[in-house]
């Protein structure tokens, strides 16, 4: 259902694309490609994505690091594990392959 509704919102071509989740739900063989295919998507456009997956975290210009509701911190993927320990616990062992 998440790569119908991926395919979706390329078909509609926005000018912002927000996400919530959308690869939630696709196996982690699969996400790589979808990854790749949303970069190449996003070329000229905003994209917002909601995301828990430390996979989806490196592709990101910028990520906002939410703490109990509140903004903690922000930069890139690799700026935020090096500095922010509530944003490693997030990623934990997974931080090597996002």
């Amino acid at each position: 259902m998440q790569r119908i509704a991926l395919a979706r919102a390329f078909l509609r071509n926005p000018d912002i694309l927000i996400l919530d989740e959308a690869t939630s739900q696709i196996d982690l063989e699969s996400e790589p490609l979808i990854h790749q295919t949303l970069a190449k998507f996003l070329i000229g456009r905003t994209g917002v994505m909601i995301t828990h997956r430390p996979t989806s975290l490196s592709m990101a210009d910028r990520v906002v690091v939410f703490e109990n509701g509140n903004i903690s911190d922000s930069g890139r993927h690799q700026d935020l594990i090096g500095r922010n320990r509530f944003y490693q616990s997030l990623c934990g062992d997974r931080k090597q392959s996002a």
